[in-house]
């Protein structure tokens, strides 16, 4: 009767960490695009794509915007407004669009401050750098490889905090705003450019077009790269809406969160601060 037991015991406690090991899977399930994939391959998945876009990127963000892309980041460092002394950390900062945007806006305001690019993929940050040489910034920028869900810095380190157009990429959006929230300084800034929900139908129906049937062809064409930019339309429709994310935003500790549409809602500017 007790080896009877012992041998039940045995089997139902290998079934429960069966099961265990298979609710943990299914935990750490995420989306690539529209294909449900485990979190460590999306990782992998991200970063290939990067990977392979990265000496086109600047020119595909022309030609998929219409050169939109400028005027967003323009009003994203416009509501930015870095003071003198700003120290800012950009996260997923890739070829260096918005540190050279910060750089410029300080130097108009005849101020100083320091910016870090931090980003996962080498090859981005190689574009970048060589770009920041080519446009006389060489030096005046700190590039680091890094993962925005494990930033490799101290907490409060950074008095400001951008993501432009990379954080949908993340696999665990909800650790990298913690993060996020650790190594800004109390008083600090977040600020998130990122793709996001357009209500009106009509624009949305052009818009979705528009996305799924051009914008992967422009990719093949330009890049030689059509599922690249095909899972770059998907992951849009896979980020958060609005309300959700200011939502996400607000559970990490941030304060005072507000969004903003930009194009009627193709992009959002979001906002908060580490009170």
């Amino acid at each position: 009767m007790f080896a009877l037991r012992t041998t039940l015991n045995l089997s139902s406690r290998r079934n429960i960490i069966k099961a265990c090991m298979i609710l943990r899977t299914m935990s750490e399930e995420t989306h690539f695009g529209y294909e449900r994939v485990s979190e460590e391959e999306k990782g992998k998945k991200v970063y290939e794509v990067f990977h392979r876009v990265a000496d086109s990127y600047d020119l595909m963000n022309d030609l998929m915007s219409g050169g939109m892309h400028r005027y967003w980041k323009d009003v994203f460092i416009q509501r930015l407004s870095p003071s003198d002394g700003t120290e800012l950390l950009d996260a997923a900062g890739g070829t260096g669009d918005i540190a050279f945007r910060f750089l410029r806006y300080l130097q108009n305001c005849n101020s100083i401050g320091r910016v870090t690019v931090c980003d996962i993929n080498k090859e981005m940050l190689r574009v970048g750098e060589d770009r920041a040489n080519k446009a006389g910034l060489g030096g005046k920028i700190e590039w680091v490889e890094g993962n925005a869900e494990q930033l490799p810095f101290p907490e409060e380190s950074f008095s400001a905090y951008t993501i432009a157009f990379g954080i949908r990429n993340v696999t665990r959006i909800h650790e990298a705003l913690l993060e996020a929230y650790r190594v800004l300084c109390p008083g600090g800034r977040f600020l998130c450019l990122e793709f996001s929900h357009v209500d009106n139908p009509i624009l949305k129906k052009m818009y979705d077009e528009y996305s799924f049937q051009v914008i992967p062809a422009m990719g093949q064409v330009v890049a030689g790269d059509w599922r690249s930019y095909q899972y770059l339309v998907e992951s849009i429709r896979q980020f958060p809406d609005q309300e959700t994310f200011a939502n996400m935003i607000e559970e990490a500790g941030f304060k005072e969160v507000s969004y903003e549409n930009l194009t009627c809602g193709v992009v959002a500017i979001h906002s908060a601060f580490k009170l």
